[in-house]
């Protein structure tokens, strides 16, 4: 049984450790309000640009005189991965969870027969997946020092994935990030980026024919890139709130079991110290008897 200075400063510990995570559930709580909205007021225009270039990919069909982003190479050969991932942990099961899915998509085309390359945006997705399928990272994103996703860190990772993709590294591109859904509730989603892959209701319309200038071809050809910028954007605001959701709910099942904790050691404590004070009556006692 350990002695009461050990438990009363295993105490103090317990209830630091429990301020420390008070105080990041409440910093949580504070970025997940601004993480939730900038992800929310993203979907309509995703949606929106989503639904136009399904209207136009359906037009142009899988004509030869479709854009490359769009019908592809020809091959589903070579697979690229790019996983997103926090650059920061503690935030419960986020990170482990959209690693799993990119590890058992790894998996599955490895099994196949394919090639798979991986591209990382996050420090900890990166560290977790290095370990298993160290020989198929190719590149790293870091955003370590970014105070706030914008647009044109979206397009950043963007060119470097079409740069890829131009210079022929890969056939299909494989988007990996969480989708929020509230505090929690988040869900690992993989979503093809390249070749240009679109729902079927997304390019559902009010039955208006529209004409375009200049051609479908053209506009698709400016637009793909444009896409494939969005989806990205779309997927680190989706992330960023997806991460303060999973931090904040760690962060409160942290506190209370601090708490438990803290409990739990308190009535350790003081049936330890009840103990001592009995072993100092008894021998006080029997000194008296013996006198």
């Amino acid at each position: 049984m350990p002695n009461l200075k050990d438990l009363k400063n295993r105490i103090e510990s317990v209830k630091s450790t429990r301020k420390i995570t008070k105080a990041m559930q409440m910093v949580a709580a504070a970025k997940l309000r601004r993480a939730q909205e900038a992800a929310e007021e993203s979907r309509p225009y995703t949606k929106r640009f989503n639904a136009v270039m399904a209207g136009l990919a359906a037009s142009v069909g899988g004509s030869d005189s479709a854009p490359l982003l769009l019908r592809g190479t020809g091959s589903d050969q070579t697979h690229l991965l790019v996983v997103m991932t926090s650059e920061r942990g503690l935030c419960g099961g986020f990170n482990s969870s959209i690693a799993k899915l990119a590890r058992q998509k790894a998996e599955e085309l490895k099994a196949a027969g394919k090639t798979v390359k991986i591209l990382t945006v996050g420090k900890k997705g990166r560290d977790s997946l290095k370990r298993d399928l160290g020989d198929c990272y190719v590149g790293h994103v870091d955003l370590s020092e970014v105070k706030r996703v914008g647009y044109v860190n979206a397009q950043d990772i963007a060119q470097d994935v079409l740069g890829r993709f131009d210079a022929g590294e890969f056939d299909v591109a494989t988007l990996f990030y969480s989708q929020f859904v509230n505090v929690v509730s988040q869900i690992p989603t993989a979503q093809q980026i390249i070749p240009a892959s679109f729902e079927a209701n997304e390019g559902e319309s009010d039955g208006a024919v529209y004409d375009y200038e200049p051609s479908e071809e053209a506009i698709l050809a400016d637009l793909l890139p444009r896409g494939v910028a969005t989806q990205i954007f779309a997927a680190l605001l989706e992330n960023g709130a997806s991460e303060q959701g999973a931090r904040m709910s760690a962060m409160d099942n942290a506190t209370r079991n601090a708490g438990d904790m803290i409990d739990k050691l308190t009535i350790e404590f003081n049936r330890s110290r009840q103990a001592v004070i009995t072993n100092e009556l008894i021998e006080i006692i029997s000194g008296a008897e013996a006198l």
